[in-house]
């Protein structure tokens, strides 16, 4: 009874600190609110499911992120996701916990415009602000990696952002 206690516990303080972050980070791999609703919750019950064999090895954010990313990555292999429609507009987005004003939603759509593997690693690292080594444990590849890979995004969102940064 004390075991279950605390992972309720557990849950109620991850879900009250992690679920915003989470929520930004599923809508922006999977461009969809209900849809980044219904990982997030997914990636709690995963959590709660899994709490008692969490070694800590992780941070619990890199963890959960871990949880949140296989999620959407599930999500976007089923079929059914292959006929939906995923265009963003940026009333949708979550509301963010820090100023992010833009004129428009070009820097959206740019990122959207990444191959997955690119853009998971330009969320984690710009929205959630994870650490190279965090975003390695979360998304289960190595540190070079997640460096060739924000270089090879950021140098296409340069020159796809270069002229609308420019612009006035």
């Amino acid at each position: 009874m004390e075991r279950t206690q605390k992972r309720d516990q557990w849950l109620e303080e991850a879900m009250a600190q992690w679920e915003v972050p989470l929520l930004r980070t599923c809508f922006l791999l999977l461009g969809d609110a209900a849809l980044a609703e219904d990982a997030v919750q997914e990636t709690f019950i995963k959590a709660w499911r899994a709490y008692h064999s969490w070694r800590g090895e992780a941070s619990e954010k890199t963890w959960l992120m871990r949880i949140a990313v296989n999620t959407c990555r599930d999500m976007q292999r089923s079929k059914w996701f292959l006929h939906i429609d995923r265009k963003v507009n940026m009333e949708d987005l979550p509301e963010a916990s820090i100023s992010f004003d833009t004129p428009d939603d070009t820097l959206i759509q740019a990122i959207f415009s990444l191959p997955l593997s690119l853009r998971r690693i330009i969320v984690l690292k710009y929205y959630q602000e994870m650490t190279a080594s965090e975003i390695a444990q979360a998304m289960g590849i190595s540190r070079r990696t997640v460096h060739y890979r924000l270089e090879k995004a950021e140098r296409l969102l340069k020159g796809s952002l270069e002229e609308w940064y420019y612009a006035e």
